[in-house]
């Protein structure tokens, strides 16, 4: 008897089924919380492209989220070859954002990251009590991608800022407040909505008829205190990136030392930009300015992202915080430099210099 015989068939990383009216498509690594790599990249674009119905309906096994993120291991493993990762997840992201069959993300838990690019963009956008929603690219040496810098630009205020540069996360109120959901439904009434999907029903309609009222998002509170910080500080951010962080940082400690209700809020602010990677902090605010400055659309910020990202990934800043996070999970990165204030501006320049070099071919949507 063969021995391999009676092991158990390995299951497909992407399940892709017809139920009723919809395509569902799962996300099935659930130990990794369904962390993409770039298998699961292909088997989406497949999926997606082939997808028929009235709704696609997406969503990821496991009960600890939807989506951890990239495969960050995998991008680590071979940095010189992770631009071509990057480049099929965009078109992924893209293609969810586009596609001619509406599309309804689950966020139920965990969504973070490449996460937030696969649901962030549908046309209905679900989360529940256990939606956790992060972009916290800065605290492994690298920026948000995925087309987070639109999302993070069209945030109240400056909230899409203080997200960024801390890695604060978003409870399903704060993701609803800030423009990264548009409907809160209960996890127990999750399977319901998919059935009434799978009869057929309206996308937007069932997504009504299962929500309720939101809980209060905790976050847009912040702005009272935060946005007047950020606006004096971050005004010539996409000319003087480190210069303008510097400044940030000096407001939030004298912020910190004051006697008003937010001096708390200012100095754990300022200690988490403090730990985050330093390179990773002035990209990525001066990305999110220019996207809101220029007024791109999806299409122009993943192709900053992949012009952006595919210079990051290659520096040691990444191989420093996957090691930290993921593999020691030290969580003592060492970064270089190793302070804000060793920023040097003309590396910063050359990351987010416009143009593609001969090597960067540009992003195929």
């Amino acid at each position: 008897m063969d021995p391999s015989s009676s092991q158990a068939p390995v299951e497909p990383l992407i399940i892709s089924r017809r139920e009723g009216e919809i395509t569902r498509i799962t996300l099935n690594r659930p130990r990794a919380i369904n962390a993409l790599n770039r298998e699961m990249f292909l088997g989406l674009e497949k999926a997606i492209t082939e997808a028929e119905g009235s709704a696609i309906l997406l969503d990821g096994a496991g009960e600890r989220g939807f989506c951890g993120g990239g495969d960050i291991k995998e991008l680590a493993a071979d940095r010189r070859s992770a631009r071509s990762i990057l480049a099929v997840e965009y078109r992924v992201d893209h293609l969810i954002a586009t596609s001619p069959v509406p599309v309804v993300g689950f966020m139920d838990g965990v969504t973070m990251g490449g996460g937030i690019g696969l649901t962030g963009h549908a046309q209905h956008r679900v989360v529940t009590e256990r939606s956790r929603l992060a972009m916290p690219e800065a605290r492994i040496g690298i920026v948000p991608d995925v087309g987070g810098h639109l999302l993070l630009a069209r945030a109240p205020g400056r909230l899409g800022e203080l997200l960024a540069v801390t890695a604060g996360e978003m409870g399903a109120g704060d993701a609803i407040a800030l423009g990264f959901a548009d409907y809160f439904v209960p996890s127990g009434r999750l399977e319901a909505l998919a059935v009434a999907l799978a009869g057929g029903e309206n996308p937007a309609s069932a997504c009504q008829r299962f929500s309720e009222p939101a809980p209060e998002s905790t976050l847009t509170a912040d702005r009272r205190w935060w946005d007047p910080i950020a606006e004096q500080a971050l005004t010539d951010v996409k000319e003087a990136p480190r210069d303008a962080v510097m400044r940030l940082l000096a407001a939030l400690d004298v912020a910190s030392e004051t006697a008003s209700g937010f001096a708390k809020a200012a100095a754990e602010s300022a200690a988490a930009i403090r730990g985050m990677c330093p390179t990773s902090v002035a990209v990525t605010l001066a990305q999110i300015a220019r996207t809101r400055d220029a007024e791109l659309d999806l299409p122009d910020v993943l192709a900053d992202d992949l012009r952006v990202l595919g210079r990051l990934v290659v520096r040691d800043d990444f191989a420093e915080g996957v090691r930290a996070q993921v593999i020691d999970k030290d969580r003592n990165p060492r970064w270089s430099p190793a302070t804000l204030e060793h920023l040097d501006p003309g590396e910063i320049a050359q990351v987010l210099h416009p143009d593609l070099g001969a090597d960067e071919p540009p992003l195929d949507l």
